[in-house]
């Protein structure tokens, strides 16, 4: 078994992942593939840690209430447009779509 198997990813761990990949010791996708984790994962945290790293060096920083409020904003305006895009990819493939079988909200 090898040794990440074992190991847990701490924030100890991430924290030494993420700080190799800025300073260029490895990229996300060397370090996803190394330690079996997703490339999204490991640039999860290092946009978390850079975040992070932002709010510290301010010279008054956010609460970690107001660092929430401030994400799930951003979440937020993501989610509505992918929803914007999904809306327009249906519009463009309706002529392409058999007529059968469509709900009422198609």
């Amino acid at each position: 078994m090898v040794e990440d198997d074992i190991q847990r990813w701490t924030s100890k761990r991430r924290t030494a992942l993420v700080v190799s990949i800025l300073k260029g010791e490895t990229s996300t996708q060397e370090a996803a593939r190394k330690h079996g984790l997703t490339v999204g994962d490991v640039e999860k945290w290092v946009e978390l840690a850079m975040a992070g790293m932002e709010n510290q060096l301010r010279s008054r920083p956010k609460e970690d209430e107001a660092l929430k409020d401030e994400r799930i904003k951003q979440l937020e305006r993501k989610v509505g447009q992918m929803t914007l895009d999904m809306d327009i990819l249906k519009e463009a493939m309706r002529p392409y779509r058999p007529t059968e079988g469509r709900t009422s909200d198609e």
